[in-house]
């Protein structure tokens, strides 16, 4: 048994879990390999130069994610659950608008709009379906955090789950540009990524209490690294 969104308990079985490893698997053909987190302006500019600053740099990416769009899931599988697609199109509205940079911007939607295409075409969830409709017809951006708390609740999966998915991914997603951009190996990765998650209960406690009016993202050195990519010369990721 696992605590639900409302502590009440709920069963969790081999298929959800099978369903949680299939759409939050890294390797999921939604585009996230084509995107580094910052990585690559950060390891031009001297800002990521051994494991050390790695795992200082993800920390940060993986604390901010959870304070923005970390608190979107949530808000976003509960307005799923009431089937409230007005509090859904504000809610992905208001993750859209807190993306600095265009890059961060492009991110999030591209893999969100991916992500919204393979999971109406997957599982014909009639939500993901009228999702997918909105998002193709230009009303609303498609981020990525709201495509992920639709589609998760629409497979009875806990918000939990979608937050843990999303965290572990923003991890992963930096770690995995690593080993393309600089000189570490899968030892090291799979260590940092390992103490990243030790923790993540408490993020998602704080999420879980939080408002769409809480939602933060203060990390000035990870968008000015942005900026910087955008004119970059030699670019191996989008972003």
């Amino acid at each position: 048994m696992t605590p639900h969104d409302d502590g009440a308990p709920v069963p969790v079985t081999a298929t959800h879990l099978a369903r949680m490893l299939q759409f939050g698997d890294s390797m999921f053909p939604i585009g996230g390999f084509s995107f580094s987190g910052g990585l690559e302006s950060a390891i031009q500019k001297g800002v990521v130069t051994d494991v050390a600053s790695l795992r200082e740099f993800t920390r940060t990416a993986v604390e901010q994610a959870a304070r923005g769009d970390g608190i979107a899931i949530v808000c976003a599988h509960r307005a799923a659950l009431a089937g409230d697609v007005g509090e859904l199109l504000r809610i992905d509205s208001r993750v859209h608008a807190r993306k600095l940079s265009g890059e961060t911007r492009a991110m999030s939607t591209k893999m969100g709009r991916k992500f919204t295409e393979l999971g109406a075409h997957v599982t014909s969830a009639a939500t993901m379906q009228d999702w997918r409709a909105r998002v193709l017809s230009g009303a609303t951006p498609g981020c990525y955090p709201v495509a992920l708390a639709i589609h998760f609740a629409a497979q009875g999966l806990s918000a939990r789950d979608a937050f843990v998915v999303h965290q572990y991914g923003v991890a992963a997603t930096i770690l995995g540009a690593a080993l393309r951009l600089m000189r570490i190996s899968h030892v090291d990765t799979q260590s940092l990524l390992f103490q990243l998650n030790a923790d993540v209960d408490t993020p998602y406690a704080t999420a879980a209490h939080a408002t769409l009016d809480d939602m933060a993202g203060f990390a000035p050195l990870a968008d000015i690294l942005a900026a910087v990519h955008v004119k970059a010369h030699v670019r191996l990721f989008m972003n």
